[in-house]
């Protein structure tokens, strides 16, 4: 049996057998990779969109060549982006040695690697951004998902550890995989690079055809351009910069100021906390009860900034007295970052209050971000016609932190706690599911003030 044949016959978690269901790119990279001709390249760049069976496919690929080629005691390397990844192509193997028959008598999958029962080779799966690559000797490394990398120094030793165990071994075969990223990424200059050398390099274009038109639709609508465009078309694009444009801003200003509570809306009060260097800003935004269409459209109904220095702190009892204003008008519960306001948000709970406490985390505020961005892209915001607050958001940028990891910045001198607890409350409103209910003709001041004693919150 050739490792092609033990590939093909990989059972899929559909029942399906892996050459069954394998589209003709994927069995020829399959092809290129485990038998490649006389002259034909051992070093492959497959880019292929989301949901492209990357992981599923290196894990067969990685099974065939330690049932079929793996020399004893031979090692070969599985590099994905970090933990979490590595566990998922480890995750791939198990599934195909639990339904292929008699595939547990000769692999196992343990902890860090996949190991040949027979004659003790293996597949050691490495993270990178773990720097523990020197001197690797191997004839077989698989790089899942290189364009999705960190931009660390730990991830670039990585890098450059793997590509400079390729000459150590004769005839050593490199397959790096993924979909396509950042032109800025350094992983672009690897793509460049193999394009120079001679690698074989196959870019396959998106959408995917199984990929359905709902499906692809809800992706354009939830994420970035460049995300939509890098995750699902394999187009390298560059991240967007700017979080809107004058032109979507300027259709969202509908309001001539703050605006006073309707028993037909859900409210809440949202606060971005910076006490010396940064502002601290306030806002109270809403959505309607009962609405039209796949989602409401939220309204900006008050908003406060203080601005304090390192002489002169912000005052958080002025930032309470407001909030306690704000919260007896509307009627709304409290969402905060707990990092610089425990104390605050003890005193709220302690005079009764709702307080929803979402940490700012790396992943988190990149939702925050993606979430401002589609409101104001579809114009499904309300803003007053106010000349700071539209100053600002027209100058927030979108910093990629990571490959499809976004925060909010700004350049020096300018801000973005406006935009912080904006977002912070489109969040908790569209995306929260603490705050979720059911909105029916019938909802009525009445329910909407059982819904919030429920919760919690005192009835105003």
């Amino acid at each position: 049996m050739s490792a092609l044949d033990v590939l093909h016959g990989l059972v899929l978690d559909d029942d399906r057998r892996w050459g069954e269901a394998a589209v003709s790119w994927q069995r020829e990279d399959a092809r290129a990779v485990l038998e490649p001709g006389e002259g034909e390249p051992r070093l492959h760049w497959l880019g292929r969109p989301k949901g492209g069976s990357k992981s599923t496919d290196l894990a067969g690929m990685c099974i065939a060549w330690l049932i079929e080629q793996a020399g004893p005691l031979a090692d070969g390397y599985a590099v994905a982006a970090d933990k979490d990844q590595a566990n998922r192509l480890l995750d791939k193997a198990r599934g195909f040695i639990a339904r292929t028959s008699g595939l547990d008598e000769v692999l196992e999958v343990q902890s860090q690697r996949i190991v040949n029962r027979v004659n003790g080779a293996r597949v050691v799966a490495l993270e990178a951004d773990v720097a523990s690559s020197e001197g690797l000797l191997t004839p077989w490394i698989v790089v899942d998902e290189l364009p999705n990398w960190a931009d660390t120094s730990s991830a670039r030793r990585m890098w450059t550890s793997v590509v400079s165990a390729v000459p150590k071994w004769r005839g050593c075969r490199l397959v790096v995989i993924g979909h396509a990223g950042d032109p800025a990424h350094w992983s672009r200059k690897v793509l460049d690079s193999a394009l120079r050398l001679g690698w074989r390099v196959v870019e396959v274009p998106g959408p995917l055809p199984w990929m359905s038109e709902a499906d692809l639709e809800m992706q354009e609508a939830m994420l970035l351009p460049s995300e939509f465009a890098r995750r699902h078309l394999n187009r390298w694009t560059t991240a967007e910069d700017r979080l809107t444009t004058g032109e979507d801003l300027a259709a969202c200003v509908r309001l001539d100021g703050p605006q006073p509570r309707y028993p037909d809306r859900l409210y809440v009060a949202s606060l971005d906390v910076g006490l010396k260097n940064d502002r601290t800003a306030a806002a109270v935004v809403s959505v309607p009860v009962v609405f039209e269409g796949r989602a409401p459209r939220v309204r900006l109904d008050r908003m406060a900034v203080w601005e304090g220095s390192r002489d002169a702190p912000v005052e958080l009892d002025a930032v309470e007295a407001w909030l306690w204003a704000a919260v007896q008008e509307y009627g709304a519960p409290v969402v905060v970052d707990p990092y610089q306001a425990a104390q605050l948000t003890q005193r709220l709970r302690a005079r009764g209050w709702l307080v929803v406490e979402h940490a700012f985390t790396q992943q988190s505020v990149g939702r925050l971000a993606r979430r401002l961005f589609q409101v104001i892209a579809d114009h499904a915001l309300e803003l007053p016609d106010d000349a700071e607050l539209l100053d600002e958001l027209a100058n927030v940028r979108l910093r990629e932190t990571a490959p499809g990891v976004f925060r909010m910045d700004h350049d020096a001198g300018r801000h973005d706690d406006r935009a912080i607890a904006l977002a912070l409350g489109c969040w908790a409103l569209l995306d929260s599911d603490l705050l979720r209910f059911d909105r029916d003709p019938g909802w009525t001041d009445e329910t909407e003030l059982a819904y919030l004693d429920d919760a919690g919150i005192s009835p105003v």
